[in-house]
């Protein structure tokens, strides 16, 4: 059964739906940054997509090609409205940290939305900031500003992340001569096997922590059928550690190890979760009983 992860988790400022947080800017009920009627577009939206369609030379229509989905763009109109009985400190201090938190930046952060008791999040970076300086702005402290996102990933996730390991398969301890009845046969011994949910609607990209010891660790999806498997030797205290969603190997959290991938090995940025249920299995050409698979991930929605 897979455990729920609690680090650097987004959105742990989000209290009641309608409400969004960035860079630790909690908007929405209850805060000094009203989101409008208007609400959030680009949302709930599906993203605009590329395709590798082509035209028939001869003949009606084409033949229909891969999609992949283009950058998530999130608008939101929100009203600039600090407590106006709490004097001109109060106003300085929410702009202050307004722009402390749309500042231009080259990491993307956590952009959490919640919304029927569901808390979805993307990774994304503030592109636009439009805060009118009129005479409303002056008179009342009230402003009807634009804040807009880019997702370099266009999906969403759930904000509570998942985690399942698998250690290689082990044999029963067996019988124990002279038989005595009822018979013994043991604790059972690890399978190797788990089932790797993603109720969403979008693939989502795992990350797999090989620990040793063990040779040449491989975990294959057997719904799908890709695999990854490395040939490298693990000893009790290494972790190799794979992020598919940005195609990379590390050893001990220092060395790249992508080159010692096998021949056939899935190309780490293609080896996902479909929707439904992944059946994975862990193996290796030799290993302990300490030597174990964790994958971590999250659902993804588009």
């Amino acid at each position: 059964m897979a455990d729920e992860t609690t680090a650097t988790e987004p959105g742990p400022l989000i209290t009641t739906d309608g409400q969004a947080q960035w860079a630790g800017l909690l908007m929405g009920p209850g805060t000094d940054y009203w989101i409008a009627a208007e609400g959030l577009t680009g949302w709930e939206e599906l993203p605009a997509l590329d395709t590798s369609d082509a035209d028939r030379p001869v003949g009606h229509g084409g033949w229909p090609g891969s999609q992949w989905a283009q950058a998530r763009t999130v608008t939101a109109q929100v009203w600039f409205a600090p407590d106006p009985d709490a004097g001109p400190e109060a106003v300085r201090d929410a702009l202050r940290t307004l722009r402390a938190a749309t500042a231009v930046r080259d990491e993307e952060e956590w952009l959490a939305v919640r919304l029927h008791g569901e808390t979805l999040a993307v990774r994304a970076r503030v592109t636009q900031r439009v805060v009118p300086t009129d005479r409303q702005f002056a008179a009342s402290r009230l402003a009807k500003m634009t804040l807009q996102w880019k997702a370099s990933d266009p999906r969403r996730y759930e904000a509570v992340g998942r985690r399942d390991t698998a250690g290689l398969p082990q044999p029963e301890a067996g019988l124990t001569w002279p038989l005595n009845w009822p018979l013994a046969w043991g604790a059972p011994g690890s399978t190797g096997d788990l089932a790797v949910e993603n109720e969403g609607s979008a693939p989502a990209h795992p990350v797999i922590t090989f620990t040793g010891p063990c040779t040449r660790p491989r975990l294959a999806n057997r719904t799908s059928g890709d695999w990854l498997e490395y040939a490298i030797t693990l000893a009790p205290d290494d972790e190799l550690v794979v992020d598919t969603a940005e195609g990379t190997v590390m050893f001990n959290g220092t060395a790249s190890r992508r080159h010692t991938a096998t021949p056939g090995s899935a190309p780490e940025e293609s080896f996902t979760l479909p929707s439904g249920t992944s059946q994975l299995s862990f193996r290796a050409a030799s290993g302990g009983e300490g030597a174990t698979a964790t994958i971590t991930w999250r659902r993804a929605e588009w």
